[in-house]
Order: structure tokens, then sequence, then C-alpha cells
């Protein structure tokens, strides 16, 4: 009888270069697209839309400019210069396991470089050297929100195929490079993103095209990148023959709304709006459902020969997904309450507290999440990402109070084990999301904190950035510590 965690579950947290690193104009890295987002304090923190919607000309005035107090991704939590003192507080916590990604920009500053940046290669050698020291198994995404800019302005993003070429030489400089230093990697964060937010996934300026045209792009690009993730495994087990792969997939949790067999449906085709990524991953071809829809649409993926080939050949070694909140779906939801979730909008559920960002915290949505995923595609699954936001408060000695991330922790890491233990599921590990303060994806603002480590930064960059263990960095480490069974 299954007791508990598996004895080498992974037990950490995670971080994305472009959200913690800062450093954007040091050592050769070039500009990425996170580098061109603003803090926008003026629009509402639940309005995903006005916060990541860019023009042409707003990249191109964000290129021009040395500013890092509204483009705050540029300074993040000063990673770079403090990835040593960064990555000793994660050992001491007992890390088993640091999801972290590669910036592409840092490695290659325009994306479609010749030659690979020597000190953007050195960084995260370094940066995996200090890991190694505190036996902490690093988890790479190769790609998290941070396409060079470049590749947007001179090719249009994702919507081109040679995207996939310049991709495939970053993936091959990298696994080779580090083949000795990480086992797990991950391709595409949040694949499925494509469909809400094209720019920081694809490198894709909507106001370039009109309304049905980029659509077509969108999914264009989303193959684009199904393709290159394919490759992406091929050359990864081909570097290092005992690496895992995995994709990575934004698990949005619908509940209908009702009972009403019209909600049921929308629910379910609310759900499989992002599954379609996963099965395509996993499976490696399109599910016949998604492949309806674009009949529907009208949609044409141009396709070059072998494509098929490719991804059916390298299909993901592991699912790995984000869990935050959940929503509701209804046939008929102009009248009902909306809420916020991770990077989508749904129906708000009467039976659920909001936090201030709206995202309505539900623990056993995250079981029934696991459950659904298992059962699905039979593969061992890895949550990268889960945690509450919150505005903490820093007090004059030097301590943080987050019982409130405590409860959200715990009761999320309680039906983990419920899964595993009750219902079976093959569950590898657990990252919980911005492990150290860090930007915010959604907002670029500091003040939106999950971290078991706070950073003494305001939402313009003012502060110390010295670090401080909040009352949560002591729980998760007897977390760890009992391998789950102290909550």
């Amino acid at each position: 009888m299954i007791k508990g965690f598996r004895d080498d579950f992974l037990w950490g947290g995670a971080t994305a270069a472009n959200q913690i690193e800062g450093a954007w104009n040091v050592g050769g890295k070039g500009l990425s697209v996170s580098d061109v987002l603003t803090y926008k304090p003026d629009v509402s923190v639940m309005d995903y839309k006005k916060n990541n919607s860019y023009t042409m000309e707003d990249i191109k005035i964000a290129m021009e400019s040395d500013d890092t107090r509204y483009y705050a991704k540029r300074r993040g939590s000063d990673h770079y210069n403090r990835y040593k003192e960064d990555i000793a507080l994660l050992g001491e916590m007992g890390f088993k396991v640091y999801r972290l990604s590669i910036a592409w920009s840092r490695i290659y500053p325009n994306g479609d470089d010749l030659e690979p940046n020597e000190e953007g290669l050195q960084f995260y050698d370094d940066l995996f050297d200090e890991c190694a020291k505190y036996g902490i198994e690093p988890l790479v995404t190769m790609s998290h929100y941070e396409p060079p800019i470049n590749l947007t302005v001179k090719y249009g993003g994702w919507s081109d195929r040679r995207v996939i070429g310049f991709f495939s030489t970053f993936v091959d400089t990298i696994t080779k490079r580090y083949k000795n230093k990480v086992k797990y990697w991950l391709t595409f964060n949040e694949v499925d993103s494509m469909i809400r937010h094209p720019f920081t996934t694809g490198g894709l300026v909507e106001s370039e095209y009109d309304e049905k045209e980029f659509e077509q792009v969108v999914y264009q690009s989303m193959h684009h990148q199904f393709v290159a993730s394919a490759l992406a495994t091929k050359i990864t087990h081909e570097n290092i023959p005992e690496s895992q792969v995995g994709c990575m997939l934004t698990k949005l949790m619908f509940y209908p709304f009702t009972s009403k067999p019209e909600d049921v449906l929308a629910a379910q085709q609310d759900q499989r709006n992002t599954l379609a990524y996963s099965d395509t991953q996993v499976r490696g071809e399109y599910p016949p459902y998604l492949l309806a829809l674009f009949e529907r649409k009208g949609i044409e993926i141009k396709k070059e020969v072998g494509d098929d080939e490719i991804m059916k050949a390298y299909p993901v070694d592991f699912v790995s997904f984000s869990y935050y909140s959940s929503s509701c779906s209804a046939k008929n939801s102009e009248e009902l309450a909306k809420t916020a979730g991770n990077t989508s909008f749904g129906i708000k559920n009467p039976h659920l507290e909001s936090n201030a960002w709206g995202w309505q915290t539900d623990p056993i949505g995250l079981r029934i999440s696991l459950v659904d995923l298992y059962d699905r595609y039979q593969k061992p699954l890895f949550i990268v990402e889960n945690g509450l936001g919150y505005e903490d408060v820093l007090e004059e000695d030097g301590t943080v109070n987050d019982d409130y991330r405590i409860d959200y922790l715990r009761e999320h890491i309680q039906a983990m084990k419920d899964a595993v233990v009750e219902d079976g599921v093959d569950l590898m590990g657990y990252t919980s999301w911005g492990c150290i303060d860090l930007i915010s994806a959604s907002t670029n603002q500091m003040s939106k904190r999950y971290g078991f480590i706070y950073v003494d930064s305001d939402d313009f960059g003012e502060g110390t950035f010295d670090r401080y263990r909040k009352k949560s960095f002591y729980w998760y480490k007897d977390v760890i510590a009992s391998n789950g069974e102290k909550l």
C-alpha cells in the first residue's frame, strides 16, 4: 500500500530567468520579449489583456530605452549577481530540485546568431555548479517567455518557420554544454499560452494583423513550437541519453456552473482548449477535436514534409503543469460574475474565496487535475508551479509572517498526497512557484509575492534587494525534511 510520497520525490521551487535574473544588458545578453514589458500601475492587476498588449511601436520605444523603473523584468530580483546567496538559501531549505529557465537571449543575444555567447554559457555553468554543491537537481525550462526580441522584429516571432532552426541550435548548444549537469528538461513553459498571450509565448504582435489573419498566425506558430518541442526532445535524448524531457501546460480547472448539461458541455470544451496542447505533445499528433476546430474555423496549418513523423517519433517523457486556482464554465455567461486566473478569465465560483488578484483558491481542484491528467496520459506527472501571490509585509525585525501562504501550500500539498495515496497518481515532484520573490509574469510588479524568501524591492525597484527568510521558509524546510509528512 502506498503510504506517502515516493522516497526520491523531488521537492523544490521554481523561477524563470526573465523574472528573477535582471542584468538585462550585462554579459553580452540581448533583449528578450520580457525586457520590453512594462509595469502599468494605472491598469487593474486583474486585466491581463491590457497588462500584456504591445504594439510594434511600443517595442521600438522599449528597445531605445534604458529604463528599469517601469521595464521591471530588466532588474528582476538581481539573481544574476546574487545567485550564490540564493542557491545557498535553497540548499538551507533542503531543496532536492530547482526549476529555472535559461534565457535564450543570454546564449544567443539575437536568436539567429551564428555563435553562442560564452559569457552567458559560463553563467549557467556556474549556477549549476552551485546547485550541485547543495545536492540540488536542476529542472531547466528551455523557453519560458523569453524569445529574443530580434526574432519578433526581424521574423515575426514563431510565425516564421526559420525560428524552429534557431531554437534547435539553442537547444543543441545548451544540452551539449550541460550534459553532465542537467538531467531534467522542459521544452516550452505553458505551451498552451500561445492562445492567451501570444506575444510573451511566441513573440507575436497582434496589432500587425487583422483579427482573422491573426488567429491563423497563432495556430501556425503553435505548430512550429510543436515541431520544435519534438526536435528538442530528440536532440536532448541524443546529447544526454539518460535525460528526461517533459511538456508543461497551464492546468486550468473548470467546473460546470450548474448541473445543466449545457454547462457541463461548456466546461468540457473549456478544458479541451488547454488539454489540446498536452494531448499533442504526449501522443505526438493533433487530437481529432483540434483538427475539427481547425476545419470549423477554416484554419490551414502549413506543414513541411516530415513534420508529422517528427512529432510522432519524439513525444515527451513526462507531463508537468502549473496549477493555481479554478473557475467555472457556463453556456450563457453574460450575467455571471467573472474572476481572474493564471493568465485567464473564468466565471466566479460562489463556493470559493478569491484573493486580491481574483484567483480562487481550490486545493481539491489540484487533486482532480492530477487524477484527470494521470488517467488521460498514464505518464509521470510533475507539478512545476503552484503558489499564492500576496502583498507580504516585512516587519522591522526582518520577519515576514505569511501564515496565509503556509495555509495555501499545506492544503495543496495534502491534496497532492491524497492523489498519490488514494488515487494512485504517479507524481515525480513539486516546485512551488516563485520560491524567491520575483517580478510577476502577468502584471510586471514585485508586490505580488510568492516566495519563501523576501526580496527588499518595491514595484519600481526601490530597495536594498537584500534577502529575508519568511515564516514559510522554515515551514517548507520541515515539509521537505519529512517528505511531506509534516504539514
